[in-house]
């Protein structure tokens, strides 16, 4: 049994991120592995026991609030150093890092689980379509999202870009990053859900966890993977993008 933590849906799941549990479990299904989803409320224990964490977008005091939480219990940095795997949106995202700016406006304390430094970026919020051509690394084809955010996150040497922007504004940082990946922890401004857009993306977080894993027919993926695709055109290059 692979068991997926959706951790506090109802204050980081803004964006429907919460169907990132849903991709991960049906794909385990599809393949014949028995696939549980813990949701875990504010409040409730963290189980440390589970095989891949999530978190999803969500406002300035919910996203304070379950920082608080984390930090207290260190559920998810048991989890991690065991070798759990984790994909953190937006909000999420940013809560990874060592600091990101709280409710206040002031900077609060991260999780410090991936080496990146948050805060509200200047200007109009970051909002549209975006397409980021992944770490040539991951083996993963080109990633497609929907990013709503003030946020402009800033890496450090322990942490790498997931993706480098093609169209849109990701990280937003100057360097035309977009997420971050340090060991099997994975931070994106990607909605979507971005596990429906991105199945490849689904099955390497999986793979982490379970080995490797038989090949899925993706023909209606591909399918609405090339609508967003066709949908982010119209949206202006990131300058020095090709």
């Amino acid at each position: 049994m692979t068991s997926i933590c959706l951790l506090y849906p109802e204050l980081l799941g803004t964006y429907g991120d919460g169907g990132n549990a849903v991709v991960l479990a049906q794909r385990l299904r599809w393949r014949g592995i028995d696939a549980d989803i813990v949701e875990v409320t504010a409040g409730a224990p963290v189980p440390s026991s589970c095989d891949v964490y999530l978190m999803g977008g969500g406002e300035d005091g919910p996203q304070t609030l379950a920082v608080a939480e984390l930090n207290e219990s260190r559920a998810l940095h048991v989890a991690v150093d065991r070798g759990a795997a984790v994909l953190a949106v937006c909000a999420g995202f940013q809560l990874l890092g060592e600091s990101f700016t709280g409710g206040d406006g002031r900077p609060a304390a991260g999780l410090g689980l991936v080496d990146a430094v948050t805060s509200h970026g200047p200007g109009a919020r970051r909002v549209g379509e975006i397409v980021a051509e992944p770490d040539p690394a991951l083996g993963l084809p080109t990633l497609t999202g929907y990013e709503n955010h003030q946020g402009v996150t800033r890496l450090g040497a322990g942490a790498r870009p997931l993706g480098h922007v093609m169209i849109g504004r990701g990280n937003d940082a100057g360097d035309g990053g977009e997420g971050a990946i340090a060991g099997r922890v994975v931070g994106t401004y990607l909605h979507g859900p971005v596990l429906a857009r991105n199945p490849a993306l689904a099955d390497l977080i999986l793979s982490w966890v379970t080995g490797p894993l038989p090949a899925l027919d993706d023909t209606e993926a591909s399918v609405l993977r090339s609508e967003r695709m066709a949908a982010a055109a119209g949206r202006r290059l990131r300058p020095g993008a090709t």
